[in-house]
């Protein structure tokens, strides 16, 4: 099996030095019915759940997504990739990568990944548990939720270091 980006980190932290100042990300968690969304705020600290779009043809999805970045304010995407338990580009990983790729060359947005492996499975324990929610909201709640734990992910790993002093 094809093997992920050895350094997704070093991915995510140029995609962010490159943002213009209060520009956005937007997390996106591609499942193949729904795509999740989350939103960072402009400080790029935290995600929040945007919403959820229908997975319908590539065009219409990047269309969607590039109206979102313009009245929000996105300068790049977050894709959630869903690498296999030893971290290898499956099957999955794969398609979700060369979708991932193609929206945001049609949308015209910078592109960065991130490893996905378990969040909806936490997102679910944690609207179980936590939220107390039915099966039926946790569905319609799951994507943009898992969303915003992948792009919070991301975030936290990628937030510059700071001078102590």
């Amino acid at each position: 099996m094809a093997r992920s980006n050895p350094n997704p980190l070093a991915e995510l932290r140029a995609l962010r030095a490159a943002l213009a100042p209060g520009a956005r990300l937007l997390g996106i968690d591609p499942g193949s019915r729904t795509i999740g969304l989350a939103l960072s705020d402009v400080t790029l600290r935290i995600a929040s759940p945007y919403g959820s779009l229908r997975r319908r043809r590539l065009a219409d999805n990047a269309a969607e997504i590039a109206a979102i970045a313009a009245r929000e304010g996105v300068g790049g995407l977050v894709a959630g990739l869903p690498l296999a338990r030893d971290g290898s580009l499956g099957p999955a990983a794969q398609a979700a990568r060369d979708w991932a790729r193609a929206l945001a060359a049609a949308a015209s947005l910078a592109l960065a990944f991130w490893d996905e492996r378990l969040s909806s499975a936490a997102v679910n324990r944690m609207l179980i548990d936590e939220a107390d929610l039915s099966r039926r909201k946790r569905a319609a709640s799951v994507d943009r939720a898992a969303a915003a734990y992948i792009l919070q992910a991301a975030l936290d790993a990628s937030r510059p270091a700071t001078a102590s002093g």
